[in-house]
């Protein structure tokens, strides 16, 4: 699920991963988030391991190792960390998932966008690198990373062209 100003990750992560969906809003009708986390697979949010009391967010189901041996379904959101939480708030049903926090990822590789930390990830990385924990294969998506490079140096190479 993306906000509809986001920079692009999301959607070339859509158009790469075969049974994807991509939903682009702020606040989803409760009917309609049912539906897409419809129960024929557990739904998990990736998102970091941490409580927003300001905003009033439920305490996060903790994510069980257990889960690995049956069908997941993960659940991204796209937007910056302020509009996530906007997201998580308005949206009770996404806040009521189980999260998966990512573990020892490498540095972005995106760096056509300004990032405080190297940690700070695109959509399309944190996603990749979380379906390479889940699937406990850490080389999988290298391929999508290789892809995203050239996607990032060539945006880059634009940049460039017009300073």
């Amino acid at each position: 699920m993306e906000v509809s100003n986001a920079k692009g990750s999301a959607r070339l992560l859509h158009l790469s991963l075969a049974n994807s969906r991509l939903e682009v809003g702020e606040t989803f009708a409760p009917s309609q988030l049912q539906t897409w986390l419809s129960p024929q697979r557990r739904s998990v949010l990736l998102y970091p391991d941490t409580e927003d009391m300001a905003l009033g967010l439920a305490a996060p189901q903790t994510f069980d190792a257990a889960w690995l041996s049956e069908p997941l379904r993960l659940v991204v959101l796209d937007g910056t960390w302020r509009k996530s939480r906007k997201m998580l708030y308005l949206n009770p049903l996404l806040q009521a998932l189980p999260r998966m926090p990512l573990r020892d990822t490498p540095p972005s590789h995106y760096l056509i966008r300004k990032a405080h930390l190297p940690d700070q990830l695109s959509t399309l990385e944190a996603t990749v690198y979380a379906l390479a924990q889940l699937e406990n294969d850490h080389n999988k998506f290298d391929p999508l990373i290789a892809a995203f490079d050239g996607f990032v140096a060539q945006q880059a190479s634009y940049v460039r062209r017009s300073v």
